[in-house]
């Protein structure tokens, strides 16, 4: 466990030298209109309209005080009531189409969220499915699993309320401000200063929260990185008494996120009252010259050409607090923005991520032998295989699937500047066991990488069944292959389907002689449910070995040609290790195979031996040739020397 969390690492996508996406927000509208190319136009009309309305009450304001004002002058009541009943009952009918477009923007604008928010988890998730190992191999999975938590949840908010607000109260400035240069130019210059100030103060304060409400971003990816890992590793906490360091190493990243949620937070809580008392200063302003300009003979300078009166300075008053207001309403969502924008730029650098690279053209196909010996392919599964080439000229050949794998003069290196395997060549004959053994870090399960096309050679070549392994599809690849790791995976659901997992398509009937040939069909009988019994937290209620053998079960239903098995017995006990190995020696027999092992009695009767060291094969031979040489294989075996 990491003795110091202060430095924990940025999340994934973020950071690692990951470049920003440009353009978040025009790339997010963009999919927004993708995924609602009907539904967010009309919702975005009704929008407008519920905006445009919310403006028009000033209009009506001045003409029933310029009525009242007329009439009173000429003493002149008789039509006042009717006028005045006309602009309110044509006013009450404007809010009501009003009423009907806010009601139904919301409706749809929460189908829109939900919706949006569901195709963007499938399309993280489906993106993800095409990364390549590396991706996972370098990215905390604590990090991947923040961007359909906390990343999507910041981008609810934002496209359900902050995005429809901003737009609400942008339509709502730019139709007060015109109603406004309408009456007055000089009033209006007025609170174009002050509007001025606003920006100057929004912009200051959004620069300084929007940074912390990024690195908040980060952050609450790092926290959830560290629980995955504290969770995973609760056994070694318990047993090595580490509760008190995993408390203070918790509160460490709990401190970071605090640290940026309360500076985010508290820019972000300046703004509002810093803007409402600008706007309060304005109001003032404004009601002081309106004021003023009534009492002299200055004209007004306006498009409806009205002169100053009651009729302009009180409406002009209502128009301004309701500008201060919007503007403030534009502020205080520019902070969820900031926040949901934040979320959508680390999702848009996992949609940015590379996907897995496949120029391969070899497919696997079902096939038929015919009595030439040559294969043809069908339809129907027929248990022979066969390589589809397709050739630049058109023409098609068809090479049956055997499990003939050979390296030849092979480097890797997962990074450029340090080589893990150097000069590699090896084959691996149809129905042979290649056994590799050597210290941790030798480079045995980097081969199987390459084998199974996890990374790619740097140089030299693999042929499988005498065609280059890039040439062929990679998903055609791995389904010729099995493997069985020294960690088994076992998901959520019945014995049965984990067992099925190694053929989608598997009836009930072959993954019950799928479990009996790996040997796991008498535990599965005695367990509560048998064949039914629910699976959860990866198998807990299984032990070790009773995992491993349905992992045997998993790839004998699949039925490959080629196995690749990656110290499948390290973590068991002699007892258990003898039912897997019987499990496993049954699953094996006649089909090319690929061991890596700590326990050198478990790779005795393999074909051929590799030794590796420090990416090299220095021993290679049969368990008795090795033997005889009395090398590094020699000291291994008599215990002279420890794998690791």
């Amino acid at each position: 466990m990491p003795n110091n969390r202060t430095n924990t690492q940025p999340a994934a996508g973020t950071a690692r030298g990951h470049k920003a996406p440009k353009g978040v927000l025009r790339r997010l509208l963009k999919m927004l209109f993708e995924f609602y190319p009907v539904l967010l136009p009309v919702a975005l009309v009704c929008i407008l309209i519920n905006a445009i309305v919310s403006a028009l009450p000033s209009i009506f304001m001045q003409n029933i005080i310029s009525i009242v004002d007329e009439s009173y002058k000429s003493g002149n009541w008789s039509a006042v009531s009717g006028d005045i009943l006309g602009l309110v009952a044509m006013l009450v009918g404007m809010y009501v189409v009003s009423l009907i477009a806010g009601a139904s923007y919301g409706q749809m604008m929460s189908v829109i969220t939900q919706g949006s928010l569901k195709k963007m988890r499938e399309k993280m998730f489906d993106h993800m499915q095409d990364l390549p190992i590396r991706y996972f191999d370098t990215n905390g999975h604590g990090d991947i699993m923040s961007y359909y938590t906390n990343d999507v949840d910041t981008m609810r908010q934002m496209i359900s309320q902050s995005l429809p607000q901003m737009l609400i109260s942008c339509v709502t400035l730019i139709t007060v401000f015109s109603i406004m240069m309408y009456y007055s130019v000089i009033l209006g210059v007025i609170v174009v200063v002050g509007v001025i100030c606003m920006a100057f103060a929004a912009r200051y304060v959004t620069s300084h929260s929007s940074k912390y409400f990024l690195r908040q971003q980060i952050t609450l990816a790092n926290a959830e990185a560290f629980m995955e890992e504290m969770l995973t590793g609760q056994k070694v906490i318990k047993v090595f008494c580490h509760e008190d360091k995993a408390k203070e190493d918790f509160d460490k990243v709990n401190s970071e996120i605090f640290f940026n949620a309360r500076n985010g937070n508290r820019f972000a809580n300046i703004l509002m009252p810093l803007l409402g008392n600008i706007g309060n200063v304005m109001y003032v302003v404004v009601a002081l010259a309106g004021g003023a300009l009534m009492l002299t003979d200055v004209k007004n300078i306006s498009i409806s050409g009205l002169a100053f009166g009651i009729s302009i300075v009180v409406p002009f008053l209502g128009m301004t607090k309701q500008f201060a207001g919007a503007i403030g309403q534009v502020s205080n969502q520019v902070n969820m923005v900031i926040m949901g924008l934040a979320g959508a730029h680390r999702i848009m650098a996992l949609l940015d991520e590379e996907p897995e690279a496949d120029d391969g053209y070899v497919t696997l196909v079902n096939a038929r032998e015919n009595s030439d010996g040559s294969v043809s392919e069908c339809s129907e599964r027929t248990g022979v295989w066969a390589w589809k080439h397709r050739h630049h000229d058109g023409t098609v050949t068809y090479t049956k699937l055997q499990g003939d794998v050979r390296f030849y003069d092979v480097d890797f290196g997962y990074t450029p500047d340090k080589q893990v395997l150097h000069n590699i060549s090896l084959y691996a004959k149809p129905g042979q066991k290649v056994a590799f053994v050597g210290s941790t870090g030798a480079g045995k399960t980097t081969i199987t990488n390459l084998i199974t096309r996890f990374y790619d050679v740097a140089d030299g070549k693999i042929r499988y069944d005498d065609i280059n392994i890039n040439k062929i599809k990679k998903a055609d690849l791995r389904r010729s292959l099995g493997m069985i790791l020294q960690d088994t995976n076992l998901f959520t659901g019945t014995v049965m389907e984990n067992i099925r997992y190694g053929k989608l398509d598997a009836t009930d009937e072959e993954c019950i002689a799928a479990a009996k040939l790996a040997g796991a069909d008498d535990f599965i009988t005695r367990l509560p449910e048998g064949y039914n019994t629910q699976l959860t937290g990866n198998g807990a209620n299984l032990s070790q070995g009773q995992r491993q053998l349905l992992a045997i079960a998993r790839c004998a239903v699949a039925d490959p040609p080629v196995m690749i098995m990656d110290e499948a017995t390290s973590s068991i006990d002699t007892r258990t290790e003898a039912i897997v190995q019987r499990g496993m020696d049954a699953l094996m027999a006649g089909r090319t195979v690929f061991v890596i092992a700590h326990r050198l009695s478990t790779v005795r009767n393999s074909n051929a031996i590799m030794v590796l060291d420090h990416g090299r094969i220095i021993e290679r031979g049969t368990h008795e040739d090795l033997l005889k040489l009395k090398g590094t294989y020699y000291q291994l075996y008599t215990g002279a020397l420890e794998l690791d």
